[in-house]
């Protein structure tokens, strides 16, 4: 993980629509160099926050609505079921995600949770915050994991993207960096 510029949380910022909250850093940058996926604090606001790999990437969050509008889900879900590696490589996921994510806190913080019965949120759940392992909860979690580190139905999901980032002549974060510094620079009224 590498920490965030101002700059990266400028784009992170437009990427998401919104500031970032619980931003620890970078965890992966795409091929143009703009983050693609964040680092997550588990607690934010004083309270558990489960997704630790954040998707920030536009062009690869519309790939995979894409797929989540066609049955994706549904379709690895039923797969899991049925394929005994495959539930066992996610189940290995799950449970290598959950110790990262226990490995953020500090003492305090794992005290602050233990103390108010939040603890459980984190250190009981899987990726996304997910109770049941078989289930998906949304593909861009899995994506992020897997760009981040190892996950099983991330990597199924990333062999369906043909392309994984945008066309170089048509760079969406550019696009989105360029028209705020154009916003910036306007005259106010």
């Amino acid at each position: 993980m590498e920490p965030a510029t101002v700059t990266d949380r400028r784009i992170i910022e437009r990427q998401l629509g919104r500031a970032p909250r619980g931003l620890r850093g970078i965890a992966v940058r795409c091929p143009h160099g703009y983050p693609q996926v964040i680092v997550v604090h588990p607690i934010v606001d004083g309270k558990p926050f489960p997704t630790m790999f954040w998707l920030t990437c536009p062009f690869l969050g519309k790939e995979i609505d894409r797929l989540e509008a066609g049955g994706t889900i549904g379709e690895l879900e039923e797969r899991i079921r049925t394929d005994s590696g495959l539930a066992a490589r996610l189940l290995s996921a799950h449970r290598a995600y959950i110790e990262e994510r226990l490995a953020l806190l500090s003492g305090r913080e794992r005290e602050h949770l233990k103390e108010r019965g939040m603890f459980d949120a984190l250190a009981g759940r899987g990726i996304g915050g997910i109770a049941d392992f078989s289930r998906i909860k949304c593909l861009h979690l899995h994506v992020a994991h897997a760009l981040a580190e190892e996950n099983p139905i991330g990597r199924i999901v990333l062999d369906r993207i043909p392309q994984r980032a945008c066309r170089p002549d048509r760079v969406i974060c550019s696009e989105r960096d360029e028209h705020a510094s154009l916003e910036a620079r306007a005259p106010s009224g």
